[in-house]
């Protein structure tokens, strides 16, 4: 069967058809993956039935070099990590683990355990939302940097939790997510290191922007990621059983939706190593506080556009 290529909105996500996913498949096929990713953002393969913990590692094997499951949620699985509805339901935008230096390149998500109904995910283009801004806030965004932690405000994001009522699994959880703390300084727009894009950085990991108060960055924390999550630059994928999604962490945020009361939902995900950003002067991120060299190298990718462009 041919690759077959189906773009499934104008900026953002594309289903491919014709690849048994694996650690088997040849250089060009790779490639093509590859090439379909930076250019669609996230990409979608149905009825990968075959596939088990191992297969979804030995293809992410053939796209980057994939970290341990995460740099503080250490305790459910070393490489692969269940996005488990018992734990949490991570339904707000966020790019994965902006909390460390190196952010990672990209991620894989294999459906596992599916409700009868909901518990789609939305992502969304953080190239396009950049790209779409008046010159006015370019120039802004272009100099603002972000402190990034993963020790962020549960009520501001989950308003309905309450405390008493927040169940003693999430709560455990959460106190995983936090046992290391991590605080990182990225610039708010990065150069994309294999296409040489300008992307957005930001998503609920963003604590504040460099030089202003509270108030301030959460003024300005709206007003722009509301260009990104803008519903003409997302696409929202509704999961079967045998479906793999892949994205670019480096150019997208995020969103599980839930909404499929308490029914259980899991996915399993492996993430691949990246790079540190750096910023359109030239200047890298910086880490203030955690050492992440445990979670990922930094793997700085070829980039696939030349200095003249």
């Amino acid at each position: 069967m041919a690759v077959n290529i189906t773009k499934l909105g104008a900026h953002i996500g594309a289903q491919i058809d014709g690849i048994t996913l694996g650690g088997e498949l040849d250089a060009d096929t790779v490639a093509v993956v590859n090439e379909a990713l930076l250019e669609h953002k996230v990409i979608f393969f149905r009825d990968q039935h075959h596939l088990d913990n191992e297969g979804q590692l030995a293809f992410a094997r053939l796209l980057g070099t994939p970290t341990i499951a995460h740099p503080t949620v250490t305790s459910r699985g070393h490489q692969v990590l269940p996005i488990d509805s018992r734990y949490d339901k991570a339904n707000s935008w966020h790019t994965d683990v902006t909390f460390v230096d190196r952010i990672p390149k990209a991620s894989l998500l294999r459906a596992v355990t599916l409700p009868e109904y909901g518990g789609t995910t939305v992502w969304a283009n953080t190239e396009t939302a950049y790209d779409q801004l008046p010159a006015p806030l370019r120039a802004l965004a272009e100099n603002l940097w972000a402190v990034h932690t993963n020790r962020y405000d549960y009520a501001a994001e989950h308003p309905s939790d309450i405390d008493d009522e927040v169940p003693e699994t999430t709560r455990d959880y959460r106190a995983e997510f936090e046992s290391s703390y991590y605080e990182t300084e990225h610039p708010v727009v990065r150069i994309h290191p294999e296409t040489g894009r300008r992307v957005l950085v930001l998503g609920h990991f963003v604590k504040k922007f460099v030089g202003l108060g509270s108030a301030e960055s959460r003024d300005l924390f709206d007003l722009l990621q509301a260009r990104v999550t803008r519903l003409e630059n997302t696409v929202r994928w509704n999961w079967r059983l045998g479906d793999l999604a892949v994205w670019d962490n480096r150019a997208t945020q995020h969103y599980a939706v839930s909404d499929y009361d308490d029914q259980y939902r899991r996915l399993n995900r492996v993430t691949l190593s990246g790079d540190i950003p750096v910023d359109v002067f030239g200047q890298q991120s910086r880490s203030i506080h955690g050492d992440a060299s445990h979670y990922s190298p930094v793997v700085t990718p070829v980039p696939v556009y030349s200095a003249a462009s």
